[in-house]
């Protein structure tokens, strides 16, 4: 329900966010959730017995003092089981507002106070009737209700509660040689610890000895294990595999990316979203307008319609409980809390809910290429041989003479060269020349030169100018690789495409978005990625800046923008866009910057991430239509509109079965939900 902040005194806090409510057991609800469920089993085992020993009283079994039995008995149901719904209504008294309690608690409480008098004075109504049942059955149906939205949102709750046991409990210290086992609250940032293979890492650390295998699919989704050695970071939460590491913690407690991705789940799940906010005002002034419906449908029907008093109760009852908003206001809630918690399992982190409604309307995709479309890493892709050599030869020169180079092209060719067990020298003398590539001589007296154009005479490079336009077309870095004044052949250079690139601008493509490379990289290099990938729309050489101001034109054209970035240059950009997406493996700048953080590094995700927008909106959109539609034909029902066709004698059961239809929704929009922990993409 809809909640006055100005107003509300019912607060709590959890990791510095601070909440309101409507009633005191959604606080309990939201706080304590075992004891919720354990009230509610309580006065399920109280209610049920009591009401089904009422109804047998009321249709089967007739005995002398049978009134004043149920009498007893439905005021145990009535102010014991029902007693959340009278706390409810005074909560929301003191909140100046009204919630679904304060009708449940004002309905139950007519049925029950008129049978009571008629029990007790008969001769105030003389056309008596009691409804212990009516009163009975609705506390006892809507409780069962509760209880089973209670179980559905517990199984929407799950993802969480599986990031939340991912976090070690125990940790052991190192004091000197001495290790000594210590609550992981205990950790302070700098303490020395180890992690014993098979063990969760205890908390974000340094690697300061050791070496061996971490499984951190749990976080960054990648299936390998990550070798790791001293020096290294490593995640609180991810597995040791096979051999101990002593670690060195550099962040505790709510500091750590496990604690940072369970915040940004639990605040998208509890966030408010715009579509939700209208239903909650809408709900708001939506009570007290059914009270009124009721009061005036009872008073019209005993004074014009003729009926009796206790038929007039009957249609205030019915009115009071089928209009129960109930529904309406779990729609919204229900859906992100199952969305978020998908999106954490597939590595995809939403910030709030208003992210997934806007990434639900975008239809523009602004990308980034270094570290978003690309690696960011500069990787050897084609090694051409000239005649009387082999690539294997060609490598084996060029890594050799790059040996002690420090440049990235250096260090690709030299992991190049390693990932094909090829043995490389050490040379002899080495220079380098900025811009232009190294001179080396090797073991053997050979003079070996890696570099460009500027290290080659005009004679030699001619005959290989069309290769060298040719790769350098594709958007490499093409050096020629010469020995003793002969060049032997070529290596090119590239930031290369991620495995899922291709993938995510086909189903970019094939679902209708617009989509723009803007990346500060020169033209030839973004014309080739573009190329490659089908990408029509590109801006070169972009500064920070005229990102920014790129995102701001196509949205004064109506577009809603989606960008996707990875480095502090891409911030201002992910802030400017409609929704944000951040690449995981980027800048803290940037992760911070977006709405919606991938945390497998797959550009793919994002396109995930939007097409889960738009089946989370698509489910809000389903749950909102089905309470506005629930509310807006039954209560006219209720009201009144079959009696000229059935009589009153609808009311026999009809204060019974709007009990069942209200229970019957909230477990329909709870379920209607859930189908979305089914998504993929």
């Amino acid at each position: 329900m809809y909640v006055d902040e100005k107003h509300s005194e019912l607060t709590s806090k959890s990791q510095g966010r601070k909440y309101y409510f409507c009633s005191t057991n959604c606080k309990i609800q939201f706080e304590r959730p075992e004891r919720e469920m354990r009230n509610l089993r309580i006065a399920l085992a109280v209610s049920w017995p009591l009401t089904v020993i009422v109804s047998l009283l009321t249709y089967a079994v007739h005995l002398g003092y049978g009134n004043y039995v149920m009498l007893a008995l439905a005021s145990v149901v009535q102010f014991y089981a029902g007693q959340r719904f009278y706390e409810g209504t005074l909560d929301a008294i003191r909140n100046k507002s009204a919630n679904m309690d304060t009708l449940i608690a004002i309905g139950t409480s007519a049925a029950w106070a008129y049978s009571a008098v008629v029990t007790l004075f008969p001769s105030i109504f003389p056309a008596g009737g009691i409804y212990f049942d009516t009163s009975t059955i609705i506390i006892s149906l809507i409780l069962t209700g509760t209880y089973m939205q209670r179980l559905a949102e517990s199984r929407a709750s799950d993802a969480i509660a599986s990031l939340i046991a991912l976090q070690p409990k125990i940790a052991h210290m190192m004091n000197g040689d001495e290790v000594v086992d210590v609550p992981i609250e205990q950790i302070k940032v700098g303490d020395r610890l180890l992690v014993k293979p098979g063990e969760k890492i205890t908390t974000d650390s340094i690697v300061t000895d050791g070496d061996s295998s971490v499984d951190e699919s749990m976080i960054t989704g990648e299936s390998m294990p990550v070798t790791k050695r001293a020096g290294d970071a490593v995640i609180g939460g991810t597995i040791n595999a096979t051999s101990p590491l002593k670690i060195k913690a550099t962040k505790i407690g709510e500091d750590t990316a496990l604690a940072q991705i369970i915040k940004i789940v639990q605040d998208a799940a509890s966030s408010k979203v715009p579509i939700q906010k209208l239903a909650d005002r809408i709900s708001s002034y939506f009570v007290p307008l059914v009270v009124l419906v009721g009061i005036l449908s009872a008073l019209l029907w005993h004074f014009v319609g003729g009926v009796s008093p206790n038929v007039a109760m009957l249609i205030f009852v019915s009115v009071l409980i089928i209009a129960c908003p109930c529904a309406l206001g779990i729609a919204t809630p229900a859906a992100l809390l199952v969305s978020s918690g998908r999106a954490a399992k597939d590595g995809i982190l939403v910030k709030s809910g208003e992210s997934l409604q806007k990434a639900s309307m975008v239809n523009t995709v602004v990308l980034d290429k270094t570290g978003t479309l690309t690696k960011g890493r500069p990787e050897v892709t084609d090694i051409v041989a000239l005649p009387g050599h082999n690539e294997k030869e060609i490598l084996g020169f060029a890594a050799t003479a790059e040996t002690n180079s420090e440049h990235v092209i250096g260090k690709a060719i030299i992991g190049k060269a390693s990932s094909m067990s090829i043995k490389t020298g050490f040379p002899m003398q080495f220079s380098y020349r900025p811009g232009s590539g190294v001179t080396a001589l090797d073991g053997q007296g050979r003079r070996i030169v890696v570099g460009n154009r500027d290290l080659f005479g005009r004679d030699q490079t001619d005959a290989i100018e069309n290769r060298l336009r040719a790769l350098e077309l594709e958007g490499k870095t093409t050096l020629m690789v010469g020995v003793d004044g002969k060049i032997i052949g070529l290596v090119s250079i590239a930031d290369v495409l991620k495995e899922d690139s291709q993938k995510a601008i086909d189903a970019f493509t094939d679902n209708g978005y617009d989509l723009w490379l803007v990346t500060g990289d020169n033209e030839g290099v973004a014309n080739a990625i573009a190329k490659q990938l089908g990408i029509k729309n590109v801006i070169p050489q972009a500064k920070p800046k005229d990102k920014m101001e790129k995102i701001g034109e196509l949205q004064r054209g109506g577009r809603i923008v989606a960008m996707v970035g990875d480095g502090i240059n891409d911030a201002p950009a992910l802030t400017k866009a409609d929704v944000g997406i951040a690449i995981g493996a980027g800048t803290d700048v940037a992760i911070q910057a977006g709405g919606i953080v991938l945390i497998r590094n797959r550009i793919y995700d994002a396109f995930v991430a939007l097409t889960l927008g738009k089946k989370t909106m698509t489910k809000i959109r389903q749950n909102l239509f089905w309470a506005f539609a629930y509310n807006t034909i039954l209560i006219p029902i209720a009201a009144g509109a079959l009696i000229p066709f059935f009589t009153i004698s609808v009311y026999s059961f009809l204060p019974l079965l709007a009990a069942f239809a209200m229970a019957f929704s909230s477990v329909t929009v709870v379920s209607n939900s859930l189908l979305l922990s089914r998504f993929r993409a």
